[in-house]
């Protein structure tokens, strides 16, 4: 029996997933502002609601990013504490990838632009595609502004996966599929042990958000002429 802990806190959507031999439990937060004093509660009540400990767990995955910087830092932060308190492995999963996850559904084969808000009039994305029981990554995840994401997209008819906040431009949203989906645990659960099987397993310190972005902040002149722009 496979035991997995899962985290996702990168968006406004904070969740916990524990997977017990293909079972979820799963709790959800809304309110970035929840996440921290919020996440360690959800994680007790499922472990307890699922029957099992900590240290019966097998691993702890976790959404890495990209995201909101404070809620991919206190993802890492809760894992490493749990994972090194419980000697446990941890498995990074990009939250895009849940995303597209997410999204698949039964399609057998199938090509997924991911595209979240990253504030600064840019966006977290990546393509993915599903093909044979794998996911193959078709464009890294990055940072860029919406309207240059399409010129990069490499399949004619991709289904699009957008987070809250996303609007695809009319030109654009008129020939293409989409679908709304935020990054959630119980992917990230389904990825995580995806990896536990092939072994990817890392050590506590080893977990690490995804930045794309150095800069998290605009600077009050950069502010200043943004408004001018308006």
């Amino acid at each position: 029996m496979t035991i997995l802990l899962a985290i996702e806190t990168s968006t406004e959507l904070a969740t916990a997933a524990v997977l017990v031999d293909g079972r979820l439990y799963l709790r959800e937060l809304s309110g970035v502002q929840t996440h921290s004093q919020g996440i360690l509660p959800a994680i007790q009540a499922l472990l307890k609601e699922a029957g099992v400990a900590l240290q019966d767990c097998a691993a702890i995955a976790f959404g890495c990013g990209p995201g909101a910087f404070t809620g991919i830092r206190t993802a890492c932060g809760i894992v490493q504490g749990l994972a090194y308190g419980a000697g446990l492995p941890v498995l990074p999963v990009v939250s895009l990838q849940a995303m597209a996850e997410a999204a698949r559904g039964e399609k057998p084969l199938a090509e997924f632009v991911c595209i979240l808000d990253a504030r600064m009039n840019e966006v977290y994305w990546a393509q993915y595609r599903y093909i044979g029981h794998a996911w193959e990554v078709v464009s890294a995840p990055a940072l860029a502004r919406l309207d240059d994401v399409f010129p990069l997209v490499s399949f004619a008819a991709p289904t699009y996966v957008l987070g809250h906040g996303i609007v695809l431009p009319e030109a654009i949203a008129v020939a293409a599929e989409s679908q709304l989906c935020m990054p959630h645990a119980a992917q990230v659960a389904t990825l995580g042990h995806i990896a536990l099987q092939a072994g990817l397993q890392l050590s506590p310190e080893q977990a690490q958000p995804l930045y794309l972005r150095n800069k998290i902040a605009l600077t009050t002149a950069e502010r200043e002429q943004a408004k001018a722009l308006v």
